[in-house]
């Protein structure tokens, strides 16, 4: 299925390019044409919307979409993906295969070969859960099958790092679906997202590399608390995410990964100190935590001199303009330095 109006200029080429993920401005409610041009306005290069809007059903919008972003000179980057074939929270099958099938369709009529996939569980955080292996197991045996449907799309599946799984087990997916980089199966790699499972973000963002298709640029922070940690987003730049080591690894793996930046408020408790919880983790290695209890000194530092504040979801709208505005030109800038 090839892209409506056979442009491919909403695939980012050349230079590595800056843009933002659609979720960072929701509480605006833009339409998608004024997400584009909000994003245009203030600089952003390219747009990823990892909720594909209701009207992409429709290939008329989709059509209306693409010439739009050819317009204005932006990429694109779609998502609707899942990876998880039930409700981890209640255990109900879901038919991800036509889900998927869906969502890589509309990105093969945008010209688009990659999707954002996200299930959203926190399968750590209940005890009574399966073992991951389990939903390792699962996924593998519901991937294999769209496997190639996704090939014939030209469309890699992206799992986004997210509260589910870690570069270790993403990687050991990769391994049990016989998964090669570049094909059916990738990384959308989110850079804040893998403190919460307790990852220090260049290090993972190095295991996970020759898989990322795309990205979520975002920054945070991580505080040590009596349950554990807990780790929050920050405005690019001023977190303790390492980015200069992770633009460098992504500029040098010699095809284009924008940097979507996503951004939102709310912190999130890891109860690490749960034997529990922590027996959940394996590969945590002491090394590795021995770097995330830095980040969380330096966290601590940053908040004491107050160059650093959790924001709450509920005070997000108020703030979210301004700051995905000043994330553009912050991302902007460390792009250039790389």
């Amino acid at each position: 299925m090839g892209s409506l109006n056979g442009s491919e200029s909403r695939r980012p080429t050349g230079a590595m390019k800056v843009g933002l993920d659609s979720y960072g401005l929701k509480p605006l409610g833009l339409s998608p044409i004024r997400l584009l041009e909000w994003a245009r306005a203030h600089g952003a290069e390219g747009v990823q919307f990892s909720e594909p809007p209701a009207e992409a059903d429709d290939a008329s919008f989709l059509r209306d979409l693409g010439q739009a972003a050819d317009g204005l000179g932006l990429y694109l980057e779609w998502g609707g993906g899942q990876h998880i074939p039930f409700d981890p929270a209640t255990g109900r099958a879901i038919d991800i295969a036509a889900v998927n099938r869906k969502a890589a369709g509309q990105a093969a009529a945008l010209g688009l070969t990659a999707v954002r996939s996200c299930s959203s569980g926190l399968m750590r955080w209940r005890p009574d859960d399966p073992p991951v292996r389990a939903y390792l197991e699962a996924m593998a045996a519901a991937l294999g099958s769209q496997i190639p449907m996704l090939r014939d799309l030209d469309v890699t599946l992206a799992f986004e790092t997210h509260f589910e799984f870690t570069t270790f087990e993403l990687l050991r997916l990769f391994d049990m679906c016989g998964a090669e980089p570049g094909g059916a199966l990738g990384v959308c790699l989110d850079t804040m997202n893998l403190l919460t499972l307790l990852e220090e973000p260049a290090a993972a963002a190095r295991r996970a590399l020759p898989w990322i298709v795309m990205t979520h640029i975002k920054d945070g922070g991580i505080l040590e608390v009596p349950q554990g940690f807990r780790s929050f987003p920050a405005p690019a730049g001023a977190g303790i995410v390492d980015f200069a080591s992770i633009i460098a690894d992504l500029a040098g793996l010699g095809r284009a990964v924008p940097l979507s930046i996503e951004d939102h408020g709310g912190d999130f408790l890891i109860p690490a100190a749960d034997p529990d919880f922590r027996s959940k983790l394996p590969d945590l290695s002491a090394e590795e935590e021995s770097s995330l209890r830095r980040l969380a000194g330096e966290t601590q530092r940053k908040m004491e001199t107050e160059e650093l504040a959790i924001v709450s979801r509920p005070d997000w709208p108020r703030v979210c303009e301004a700051r995905m505005a000043a994330n553009i030109v912050a991302v902007r800038r460390m792009a250039e330095g790389a």
